[in-house]
């Protein structure tokens, strides 16, 4: 589980830094979309927010709080995701997300229930 949150945490931190640095590119890559004004204000805000939660989630000590958090934001993020992409929204990066974000949650999950804790 510990290898897991570091690697779900390092993508969050990573994803994280492409938007406060270049919302508008991040905003191409994953929505097929142009964002100015207000909107890479939001994005850079956006970004803020996967680095805190990358940084919040990254293991030591007892996971289990910092588990539940990126199995939660995981599976909300896929689900979200896919909802965004079927109104046609969806950049190159769209569906890999999808998936990235399915596949963490559904380890983060069966890694719970092998531990008895699920």
């Amino acid at each position: 589980m510990k290898k897991l949150l570091i690697l779900a945490s390092s993508g969050e931190i990573a994803f994280g830094l492409l938007l406060l640095a270049a919302p508008p590119l991040a905003a191409r890559w994953l929505l097929a979309i142009d964002i100015s004004g207000t909107e890479i204000t939001v994005g850079r805000v956006a970004g803020a927010c996967l680095i805190a939660l990358g940084i919040g989630c990254w293991p030591r000590g007892d996971s289990r709080r910092r588990f539940y958090i990126m199995l939660t934001y995981s599976a909300l993020a896929a689900c979200g995701l896919v909802v965004i992409g079927l109104r046609g929204s969806a950049g190159w990066l769209l569906w890999p997300a999808v998936v990235v974000h399915g596949v963490i949650a559904l380890l983060l999950w069966t890694s719970r229930l092998r531990k008895g804790g699920g």
